[in-house]
């Protein structure tokens, strides 16, 4: 349905499974974190299979549904890294910097979500 390369969701949302990773590991390894961390594992590394997913739908509606739970899991995303930040496991800069990356990616997904919706209902 769209083009692959070059998307920018699809760079954005990789970007962000490769820092969630990353997180991931440094958590496990220096402050031994291991049940949140596995959540953000989860959600983060979601957000791009859906999003490459949606790319290859067979319909518009088949597209947005698969954005919309790309969406979901970003959201869900955030609320692991509000819990990281708030319970101190995060510093400031690492709270922000990640927090900051999801919230990008809410704000493109949502755009995304709502536009291919409002052109589904109004063909």
């Amino acid at each position: 349905m769209r083009s692959v390369d070059s998307n920018v969701v699809v760079g954005k949302s990789k970007d962000f499974a490769l820092r969630c990773i990353r997180l991931y590991q440094l958590l496990v390894k220096d402050r031994s974190e291991f049940v949140l961390s596995k959540q953000l594992l989860r959600s983060g590394t979601s957000i791009g299979a859906n999003v490459k997913e949606a790319l290859r739908g067979q319909s518009k509606a088949d597209f947005a549904m698969k954005l919309n739970i790309a969406l979901k899991e970003a959201s869900e995303s955030e609320y692991w890294i509000e819990l990281l930040g708030e319970s101190k496991i995060l510093n400031e800069h690492e709270f922000k910097s990640i927090h900051d990356d999801c919230t990008e990616l809410i704000k493109i997904l949502t755009s995304i979500v709502k536009t291919t919706y409002r052109s589904i209902h109004n063909s």
